[in-house]
């Protein structure tokens, strides 16, 4: 399923974090910059698969790395905007998986941008994709309920 500003709020989400909206963030027009947001997306990401884990992970054995990212920025966010990062896996494959990712602002209750992420199995070592490991398959599936 694609997932856009018209069916977001159908998505059930079961981790988020809240994001530091930081001076140097914003840009000339008073908005966190464009970049700035995929900054969000990936502490967004860190914290899900920490969470996932149970534990820091030593992203220099990755077992996963992004190899596309699409993002609708739906609203300008501001400094002084409510922002968390929802993140979900909605779909995996053989060697991919599929993320779907919001900022949303708890004050206006308003999306104000949506990422679609794939990332794909991959062994540092080789600098090669391989099968994701049925230990991210487990726990991604114990935390989503519904995949």
């Amino acid at each position: 399923m694609e997932y856009t500003i018209d069916n977001i709020e159908e998505v059930k989400f079961y981790h988020q974090e809240p994001i530091q909206i930081r001076f140097n963030d914003v840009d000339v027009l008073g908005h966190v910059n464009n970049g700035i947001q995929l900054n969000y997306f990936d502490y967004g990401k860190v914290k899900y698969f920490q969470t996932l884990k149970q534990k820091q992970i030593d992203w220099h054995d990755s077992e996963l790395v992004i190899v596309n990212l699409n993002v609708d920025f739906c609203c300008p966010i501001f400094m002084g905007d409510d922002i968390v990062v929802k993140t979900k896996v909605y779909s995996i494959g053989k060697k991919s998986l599929k993320l779907l990712q919001v900022l949303y602002d708890e004050k206006s209750k308003q999306v104000k941008s949506i990422c679609h992420c794939v990332m794909c199995g991959f062994d540092v070592k080789t600098n090669t994709s391989v099968l994701i490991s049925d230990e991210w398959k487990q726990l991604i599936k114990s935390f989503e309920k519904n995949i």
